[in-house]
């Protein structure tokens, strides 16, 4: 069954409570789209947006970071737009009473891999093509096992939440410790 077509609808207007998982909420997504996580369905964790300010949040991610990437590379399916913080926890391995801080929490953020386009291209192609966006991180990029291990993070900040940083960062493993570490710019792993 179809839902509706609220790609124009101004997020102020958009409630929850109101909208079923088939409705377009931007020009290429439909709400389903924002909460996919196959781990979450393997684990059966309860991963909805649970409120209309992250519901908000992650439709403004749709529509300024995602339907600009799907307009240029065509069809792909982010990962982890919406995490709640039972995925979060299960993704990181962290006990019932930790309590993320992580963009996803809120629907500020993406994660984007696209067969198609090489992990460090994505990321630069973001970084100078998107208008705006609070951080640009390509993740876990290692030329050696392929131009698209890793994947590229996008967060954007809502309207009313503050001016975006425009961070451009890589995480990647640290020679010395072997860690991983966040650094300024976009580049391979070379640990």
């Amino acid at each position: 069954m179809a839902g509706r077509d609220l790609s124009s609808t101004p997020l102020a207007q958009l409630r929850i409570a109101e909208l079923d998982p088939q409705d377009r909420i931007a020009k290429y997504f439909l709400l389903y789209e924002l909460t996919v996580s196959e781990t979450a369905e393997r684990q059966r964790i309860a991963n909805g947006i649970p409120d209309d300010k992250v519901l908000r949040s992650a439709v403004h991610l749709a529509r300024q970071v995602l339907d600009p990437m799907r307009e240029a590379f065509g069809g792909f399916t982010p990962n982890s737009v919406f995490r709640s913080q039972a995925l979060e926890r299960s993704l990181k391995g962290k006990p019932s009473s930790w309590i993320s801080t992580s963009q996803h929490t809120e629907g500020r953020a993406c994660d984007v891999e696209i067969v198609a386009k090489p992990t460090l291209e994505l990321a630069r192609w973001a970084a100078t093509t998107l208008p705006d966006f609070d951080q640009i991180i390509c993740e876990c990029y290692d030329p050696r096992k392929g131009p698209n291990s890793g994947w590229v993070h996008v967060s954007l900040l809502p309207p009313g939440a503050g001016r975006n940083r425009r961070q451009v960062l890589s995480y990647v493993v640290d020679a010395a410790s072997g860690r991983l570490v966040y650094v300024d710019g976009l580049r391979p792993n070379e640990a």
